[in-house]
């Protein structure tokens, strides 16, 4: 079997999305950037068509392809975090230069991709014995466009 591999459609800046993801995430790089070939509608002659990357082993294709179609919050990028300092340097970098805050973990880069930047911890507090403490913390993270484990841990003990 081939590989499975998200496959991103840009109008115009596909090269310039990867350069910037590979920039935030550790272990990765730009493997590949193919040119449009003459008569690519909606992509100028010799700029990056298909752009493949690794972001943290996983292998991503982008391709410059007009605007027919857009990226939007049904398809995310989740990227796990491991404390709040993690979660809060990410968080930043992403949303750099233009990007757009949501809520509940997620947020839109400055190229329309949406991204979830989430704690581990999330996972044991959600998944959590506490049934009324869970919902607290689903009730705390309802309000939240950044992840605040502090706060999302003082809401399932009660705190």
């Amino acid at each position: 079997m081939g590989s499975v591999r998200p496959y991103l459609w840009f109008h115009k800046d596909a090269e310039k999305a990867a350069d910037f993801y590979v920039s935030v995430i550790p272990n990765s790089s730009v493997t590949r950037v193919v040119p449009a070939p003459p008569g690519t509608p909606d992509v100028e002659e010799d700029s990056a068509f298909l752009v493949d990357f690794v972001l943290d082993g996983m292998p991503v294709t982008a391709m410059n392809a007009g605007p027919t179609f857009t990226l939007d919050e049904a398809f995310s990028m989740c990227l796990e975090c491991d404390g709040q300092a993690e979660v809060d340097h990410y968080w930043e970098a992403l949303v750099a230069g233009g990007g757009e805050h949501s809520q509940c973990g997620w947020l839109k880069d400055r190229f329309g991709l949406s991204w979830q930047v989430t704690p581990k911890q999330l996972d044991e507090i959600m998944g959590g014995p506490d049934e009324a403490g869970v919902a607290r913390a689903m009730q705390a993270m309802l309000g939240m466009q950044k992840l605040d484990i502090a706060a999302l841990q003082a809401a399932y003990d009660g705190t």
